[in-house]
């Protein structure tokens, strides 16, 4: 057994509201979340320190020894989210699912829970925030009933553990840890020590049962999990649930996994009758119109490890007076005016009197520096008034010099445009080149923003448009090269010259 031989008391301590950080003084501001006059003083805190040893109730195992089957994964029959997981659920493992309300966090788990019980798992869901008939009116909706999910509508931790004890899951889903309250720790519920209590002992339950658990989590308004970071570490996987409350989409990425990757990300559709998985969300970011229309180009984007085909469109007006307005939507705003600047250094367009507005398709967002290629051709296609042909996708980082950078998972990107149907890409040039190209498909490697722009807008280009292959001209032939008025490289002439890429297969 044990002994602990007791210190002199510690003086006074403060603690963050927010957080949970602590401080031996008052300081203004936390020093974790940054967060300003939340330091709250604790009183006079007691310590010890063990000092002698206990009995070892289990003893340490050679690692080629322990048995590892105890921890294999379990699916959770959403293939999105089992791809996020790394392979589905392990039994005893936490896992802590955060998003804004509204994005579908306990839509989703509430399917989760349902597949689970048709396969013969006992699942208790318990909830803090509605009653047991209003979650059965959204299963009814979203067709989540089974007869061996549980529903119990709790806010006192030792009745949902009274509930676990009763019901014995094998997954057990508590909707959210921060409705959840003790009695034995002051403070209301939310706060951050009844959130360090909450999560505390619904884990130690989770690791000595061997009980799968789900935890929704609240988030603060910078979008990070309420509550101390103390919770974050204790559970084993933290998902981030996020996505445009005016759009379907939903996207689910693991920032912490303890028994998978975290670069995966899975894709939902949010409609009426529930959520579903999206295995081929490509199609949700690219318009698809008749005619191409100037201002829009598609452009592959990586998520995690999954390729994403999107679109970005641009569009630019004169100003009405005073500083021109810069607009993005999906895309990050410091990147889109540097590529704004390389455009009108670099280039030569004139954008100093045009507000620009750039979108994404869909309501995705993409914060990768390889859509800086297929932004910046997109507000120059809207400059020249001239389309982008529909069989070419274009990425790469644009750098201040002009130079365009190589990025990761070239042939990746390729591949999932060739398998969309799309027949050319403007991509960044290499010296192991962009690896193997599918048959039938042209690649244009270019090492500047005017090559990408000479690629897409031939400027020397006579009825049948330059081809890949042709040397790049040093001087644009007189007439239809020369640059127009307000800094544009070419002026057009006559109707627009057929473009080097053709258009994407039917099939």
């Amino acid at each position: 057994m044990a002994s602990k031989t007791s210190r002199a008391p510690k003086g006074p301590s403060f603690r963050c509201s927010e957080c949970g950080w602590t401080a031996a003084k008052w300081v203004g501001r936390c020093g974790e979340c940054q967060a300003w006059g939340t330091l709250e003083e604790t009183g006079v805190v007691a310590s010890a320190r063990t000092t002698a040893a206990a009995t070892v109730a289990s003893p340490a195992l050679p690692i080629t020894e322990v048995d590892a089957t105890q921890a294999a994964y379990r699916s959770t029959g959403v293939g999105e989210l089992d791809r996020v997981l790394g392979g589905g659920l392990v039994p005893g493992a936490v896992v802590l699912m955060a998003g804004e309300p509204g994005v579908g966090k306990s839509t989703l788990l509430l399917d989760v829970a349902a597949r689970a019980a048709r396969e013969g798992m006992r699942v208790l869901y318990v909830t803090g925030e509605e009653s047991a008939a209003q979650v059965k009116l959204r299963a009814e909706r979203i067709g989540a009933l089974a007869p061996t999910l549980f529903l119990a509508a709790e806010n006192d931790l030792s009745m949902a553990l009274g509930q676990v004890d009763a019901t014995q899951p094998d997954l057990l889903i508590v909707d959210s840890v921060q409705t959840l309250s003790s009695a034995e720790v002051d403070g209301t519920a939310g706060g951050v020590s009844q959130v360090r209590e909450v999560a505390a002992t619904l884990i130690n339950t989770a690791k000595a049962r061997n009980i799968a658990t789900l935890l929704v989590g609240h988030v603060t308004k910078d979008g990070s999990v309420a509550g101390p970071r103390l919770l974050e570490h204790l559970v084993d996987v933290v998902c981030q649930f996020d996505g445009d409350r005016h759009s379907r989409l939903r996207l689910l990425r693991a920032i912490k996994n303890r028994y998978g990757p975290t670069d995966e990300v899975g894709c939902f559709d949010l409609t009426e009758d529930g959520i579903e998985g999206l295995a081929d969300p490509s199609g949700l970011f690219v318009t698809r119109t008749k005619d191409p229309v100037p201002g829009t180009c598609v452009t592959v984007t990586v998520e995690g490890r999954r390729p994403l085909v999107a679109e970005v469109q641009a569009l630019l007006d004169e100003a009405a007076g005073g500083q021109p307005r810069r607009a993005t939507s999906g895309l990050d705003a410091s990147r889109t005016a540097m590529v704004l600047a390389v455009l009108s250094s670099r280039a030569g367009l004139n954008l100093s009197r045009q507000d620009t507005y750039v979108a994404t398709v869909g309501g995705v967002k993409l914060s990768e520096p390889a859509v800086d290629l297929a932004a910046a051709l997109a507000i120059a296609s809207t400059q020249l008034n001239r389309p982008i042909s529909t069989g070419i996708v274009a990425f790469g980082e644009v750098g201040l010099a002009g130079e365009v950078r190589r990025v990761q998972d070239i042939n990746r990107r390729i591949t999932e445009a060739e398998r969309l149907g799309f027949r050319g890409a403007v991509v960044p040039a290499s010296p192991q080149g962009p690896g193997k190209v599918p048959n039938g498909f042209r690649v244009k490697e270019v090492s500047t923003l005017l090559e990408a722009l000479e690629a897409v807008f031939p400027p020397d280009a006579p009825d049948g448009g330059r081809r890949y292959g042709a040397p790049r001209p040093q001087q644009h032939p007189a007439g239809a090269g020369e640059r127009a008025p307000g800094g544009a490289p070419w002026r057009e002439k006559g109707s627009p010259e057929p473009l080097p890429f053709r258009t994407p297969r039917n099939d």
